[in-house]
């Protein structure tokens, strides 16, 4: 059925993607923003799929690492976000997704017969992965590495060749999955390439620090949350109101159902019961309170 709705922001965990040539400190700054997002590195995990380079950050805090070895499928790294979401981590790195599409590209290659009706096997299976990412009741952030090249720019007089990072090792139209997309360059320096939170889009190049964590998690509360609805439910009086609540929310439906069932219950039985009249001719006079209250 389909019902019309006031839209309204809803309490959110942030889902973003650094991407960045190598050695422009994607790992180090999706750390930083990890902390600002929660302030506390015990609930920070970075999923590694880097050769150990989550490791080189340990002088930051007790943060936790998920080693991938040598196993990038989809399906491993679904393994390794339930893993962290079980252990209670606010905050999951994972460092870096461009393996995962290396890995597919790879399986694909491998495939016998039309190369592009075997692109349904591949597919559902980076899809997956990515609802993983999406729905997960984690902050995520991911990396992913970028295809680099190599521009000329004067420095002191001098045509120095300068690494740039171009598109990122990803499928084509990732950036739509992401709430905020960072583009980092050589000199550590961001940019917004994408922010549906429009705190950083258009403003100049900066560098990543706690403080970014700290806004972004400042705009991932400031919307509506279980305990306000919960408490819109409550105080319903009747049960068109009770009705209006559920159809305004129904991204909440899975997690209030018993609320909503428990009071809808309240309501028709209060609905079902007699009004009581307390009035002193009712008391004294009954049905016969109004003849009464004319003689």
């Amino acid at each position: 059925m389909l019902n019309l709705r006031v839209s309204s922001k809803k309490q959110a965990k942030i889902k973003l993607a650094l991407q960045g040539c190598a050695g422009s400190g994607k790992t180090y700054s999706a750390l930083l923003l990890a902390y600002g997002l929660c302030n506390d590195w015990t609930k920070i995990a970075i999923i590694d799929s880097e050769n150990g380079s989550a490791d080189l950050y340990a002088h930051l805090g007790a943060y936790n690492v998920l080693s991938l070895s040598d196993n990038f499928t989809p399906e491993t790294y679904m393994e390794a976000i339930g893993i962290c979401e079980g252990a209670g981590m606010e905050v999951i790195i994972i460092d870096s997704i461009s393996q995962c599409w290396d890995t597919l590209l790879e399986y694909h290659a491998g495939l016998q017969g039309n190369s592009f009706t075997n692109w349904q096997k591949v597919t559902p299976r980076i899809n997956a992965f990515m609802q993983k990412i999406l729905q997960s009741g984690s902050h995520i952030i991911c990396t992913m590495r970028c295809k680099q090249d190599y521009v000329l720019s004067e420095k002191n007089g001098k045509m120095i060749p300068e690494k740039v990072g171009l598109k990122a090792v990803m499928r084509d139209g990732i950036d739509y999955e992401f709430t905020i997309v960072f583009d980092i360059n050589m000199k550590h320096q961001t940019i917004a390439s994408k922010d549906r939170t429009n705190l950083f889009i258009g403003k100049p190049d900066f560098t990543i620090t706690p403080a970014t964590g700290q806004i972004i998690l400042d705009w991932c509360n400031d919307g509506v949350n279980l305990e306000m609805i919960r408490s819109k439910i409550n105080s319903s009086k009747t049960i068109e109101e009770l009705t209006a609540i559920y159809h305004q929310y129904p991204e909440w439906y899975q997690q209030l159902t018993s609320d909503f069932m428990q009071k809808k219950a309240a309501l028709q039985v209060q609905k079902n019961q007699p009004t009581i009249n307390y009035t002193p001719n009712y008391i004294r006079y009954g049905n016969n309170a109004a003849t009464a209250s004319q003689s």
